[in-house]
C-alpha cells in the first residue's frame, strides 16, 4: 500500500477482529475526528484515513484481498458482477461526508427552525453496464455506504433497558414557545424543541453505538437486477435500501441510474443496432452472405449482401437488434456494407478482370493465346484495369455512425 498506514493500525483493532468490532472502532474514531467536532489542522485528513480503512475492512472481499495481497483490489480486481460504488448522490450530491453529517444529527442547519427528519432519505448510485449486458439482462452486486439500522439496538436507538418517554421540555409536542422583546413589545415565537429536535420523545438510556439514532454508517452490498433492453438514463429502484430512518422509521429507497457503455462492435439507435460488414468488390458485384456475431451470447446473424451492392448501402436483418424493454420483440440489425478492393488476386484473375473491364470499355478483349501471356502484352485498357485492381485502396472508417444514440 505504498506509504499508507496499515488499516488495522488506523482503526486500532487486531487483524482477527470481527465485523462488529471494526464498525465500533470506526464509529468511535470518526466521532472524534469529524471536522464538525474537531478543529485540529489534520482532522480532515485523519478522518479520510479512518474512512478509507473502514471501507476496506468492512467489505469481506476487499479485506480478504488486503490481508492476502496487501491491496484491496487483489491481483486482478473484482469480477465483472461486482461493482464498488463510490459515486453516491442524493439531490445535489450525496457523499460519505453527507452520510456522516446525517449521523451526527440528521437535523437541518437552519438553527432548529425545522424538525428533525425521521424517514430515511432515498439514495442513488450510477451503474455502468456493457451493451451486451444491457441486451441480455444481468445481475450486478454493488457495494456502497449508507446509514443502516443499528445492529446493537435493532434500530430502536435505546440501550438494553432504555425506554422512550415524552420530552420534559416540550411535553411531547416537539415545539416550544419563546417570548422575545421587540420594538413593538413582547412577541411569542414558536420553534423546534432543542431537547428532542422536534421528536417529542427522548430516550432515557440511548444506545452507545448509534447515540440513540437507531442507525449507523455501514458498508452495504445489494444485488441489482438489470432488465434486458435497458437504456442509458433509466432507473431501477431497490426498495428499503436507502438511508435508514431514525429509531425504526421507514428506510428510503436505493435508486440505480443505469449507464450503457459504448460498444466497439455496435452503435445503438433506439432498439436498432448498426454494425459494419466488409466485402471485396467482386463479392459486392455478384452478392454474398456474411455471418457476424450477434449482440446476444452465441448468436450468429447472416447478412445477405445483394448483387450490385454499393459502398455504404444498408442491409437490414429484422429482429436481430436490442430486445425491447419488457417485451419479447427486438429491434433490427442494420449492417452497413463497406466495399474493399481485393489486393491478393493472381495474375490469371487479374487478366480475367482486365478482360472484363476492357470489354465494358469497348476495347478488344485479349485473345485465347494472349491470356497466357505476361501482363506486358495487355492492351492499354487492360493494363490500366490490372493496375487499378492491384493497387491498395483507401480503407473506410470502422463505423460511419459513431456518435449516435445508444
Amino acid at each position: 500500500m505504498d506509504s499508507k498506514r496499515d488499516y488495522y493500525e488506523v482503526l486500532e483493532v487486531p487483524r482477527d477482529a470481527d465485523a462488529k468490532t471494526i464498525k465500533r472502532a470506526f464509529l468511535k474514531k470518526a466521532r472524534t475526528l469529524h471536522p464538525d467536532v474537531n478543529d485540529a489542522p489534520d482532522a480532515e485528513e485523519r478522518f479520510k484515513e479512518v474512512n478509507e480503512a473502514y471501507t476496506v475492512l468492512s467489505d469481506e472481499q476487499k479485506r480478504a484481498n488486503y490481508d492476502r495481497y496487501g491491496d484491496p483490489n487483489g491481483p486482478a480486481g473484482f469480477g465483472s458482477d461486482y461493482v464498488d460504488i463510490s459515486d453516491i448522490f442524493g439531490g445535489g450530491g450525496f457523499g460519505f461526508g453527507d452520510i456522516f453529517d446525517s449521523f451526527f444529527g440528521g437535523r437541518t442547519s437552519q438553527g432548529g427552525a425545522a424538525a428533525q427528519r425521521t424517514r430515511g432519505r432515498d439514495m442513488g448510485i450510477r451503474l455502468t453496464v456493457t451493451l451486451e449486458e444491457a441486451a441480455a439482462g444481468c445481475t450486478k452486486t454493488v457495494a456502497y455506504t449508507r446509514l443502516a439500522p443499528c445492529e446493537d439496538c435493532n434500530g430502536t436507538g435505546a440501550a438494553e433497558g432504555g425506554k422512550l418517554h415524552a420530552c420534559d421540555r416540550c411535553h411531547g409536542t416537539g415545539r416550544v414557545v419563546e417570548v422575545q422583546r421587540t420594538i413593538f413589545g413582547q412577541a411569542q415565537v414558536q420553534t423546534t424543541c432543542p431537547a428532542c429536535h422536534g421528536q417529542g420523545q427522548v430516550i432515557d438510556h440511548p444506545c452507545e453505538t448509534c447515540e440513540g439514532q437507531g442507525r449507523t454508517p455501514s458498508r452495504e452490498k445489494v444485488e441489482v437486477r438489470v432488465p434486458a433492453g435497458v437504456h442509458s438514463g433509466q432507473t431501477i429502484t431497490v426498495e428499503g435500501k436507502g438511508e435508514a430512518g431514525l429509531r425504526g422509521d421507514a428506510c428510503g429507497d436505493l435508486v440505480v441510474s443505469v449507464e450503457v457503455a459504448e460498444s466497439e462492435r455496435f452503435e445503438r439507435q433506439g432498439d436498432d443496432l448498426y454494425c459494419t460488414v466488409r466485402v471485396d468488390a467482386l463479392q459486392a458485384i455478384v452478392g454474398t452472405t456474411v455471418t457476424v456475431d450477434g449482440i446476444l451470447e452465441g448468436e450468429s446473424v447472416s447478412v445477405e449482401v445483394p448483387a450490385g451492392c454499393q459502398f455504404g448501402q444498408r442491409v437490414t436483418v429484422a429482429r436481430r437488434g436490442m430486445p425491447r424493454l419488457g417485451m419479447v420483440a427486438r429491434g433490427n440489425l442494420v449492417a452497413v456494407v463497406q466495399v474493399e478492393t481485393p489486393t491478393d488476386l493472381t495474375n490469371k484473375q487479374l487478366l480475367d478482370v482486365a478482360a472484363l473491364v476492357a470489354e465494358r470499355s469497348g476495347d478488344a478483349a485479349p485473345s485465347a493465346g494472349e491470356k497466357d501471356a505476361e501482363p506486358e502484352g495487355f492492351s492499354a485498357a487492360a493494363e490500366n484495369a490490372a493496375e487499378h485492381f492491384a493497387k491498395e485502396r483507401w480503407h473506410a472508417p470502422k463505423n460511419p455512425f459513431k456518435g449516435g444514440h445508444r
